[in-house]
């Protein structure tokens, strides 16, 4: 199965600091975010990942690339953990790229992995959701695919007062962390919510996807919506959502990205000990 990461978003929400650093490339402890979604579908076994990007994300191109200067300078100074991990990411899968040249949502950015998506199922990961699990989630989902062979679409329960952020699912739960979803809306007010099932992005899609997307207009914000094609899948097959286990960050807004460093930081084999010594110093000024 192939992976779709879109990753052509503006990231206002971190400018400056996104002004000219890509917001994927922020990091989080020690990798940048769009790394740690990389190497989830690389541990779930996919092998083809397209990264949809735009114009000035070419630093997340160059992250996935040799860098031969930096190997060969770190090879001659012995400096070999850090060789090590250059080289793996260099290295690290068959990651590809296409342009997304409007942001004109995120339904007409997984439009554009239509001719290398072809005519197979396909998993589309959002780089924002950082999943920390022991499978990984992406894992849980083809799982479930392949029981089911039917699209997947992963879902949390939020509280009423987020879930305005999120696609929300209408759906009759079936067993244990499994639904069947019959209607998804994007970020509803929270009063009109049909539930607390927020989807968050992970997904296993038909490439009927891409028929779904040139029937669809624009939709909330004025953008071609990936929920609004979900919509009409569902009008022709049964559609599951699964509750994945696992803790999420939402490192696409400036607090989750606080707490995703902070919880990560303090499990980091490296760097945990001296992430709980600057906690204890805190405490005493908070």
């Amino acid at each position: 199965m192939k992976a779709v990461i879109p990753a052509a978003g503006l990231g206002t929400r971190f400018l400056p600091a996104t002004k000219a650093l890509p917001k994927e490339m922020v990091p989080l402890v020690d990798k940048p975010a769009i790394q740690y979604v990389v190497e989830e579908a690389i541990a779930a076994g996919i092998k083809d990942i397209l990264i949809i990007t735009s114009r000035w994300k070419q630093a997340i191109e160059d992250h996935f690339d040799r860098s031969l200067e930096l190997e060969f300078y770190l090879k001659e100074k012995e400096k070999d953990e850090h060789f090590n991990e250059v080289l793996q990411i260099g290295c690290m899968s068959h990651i590809h790229y296409i342009r997304q040249k409007v942001p004109a949502g995120l339904g007409d950015a997984i439009n554009h992995a239509r001719e290398f998506i072809g005519n197979e199922p396909f998993a589309v990961m959002l780089p924002d959701d950082i999943i920390v699990s022991e499978k990984p989630a992406i894992g849980q989902l083809l799982d479930m695919h392949r029981k089911l062979d039917a699209p997947i679409l992963s879902l949390e329960q939020m509280p009423k007062e987020e879930i305005s952020r999120y696609g929300v699912a209408t759906a009759t739960h079936m067993d244990d962390r499994l639904y069947q979803v019959h209607n998804v809306v994007e970020k509803p007010p929270a009063e009109e919510a049909a539930s607390d099932l927020a989807l968050i992005g992970r997904y296993i899609l038909p490439p009927e996807i891409f028929d779904a997307f040139d029937r669809t207009g624009e939709g909330h914000g004025g953008e071609i919506q990936l929920s609004d094609a979900i919509d009409m899948i569902i009008e022709e097959r049964d559609v599951y959502g699964y509750r994945f286990e696992g803790r999420r960050f939402d490192s696409g807004t400036v607090t989750g990205w606080l707490e995703a460093n902070i919880e990560m930081a303090l499990t980091h084999p490296t760097y945990g000990q001296g992430a709980r010594d600057v906690i204890k110093r805190l405490n005493g000024t908070l």
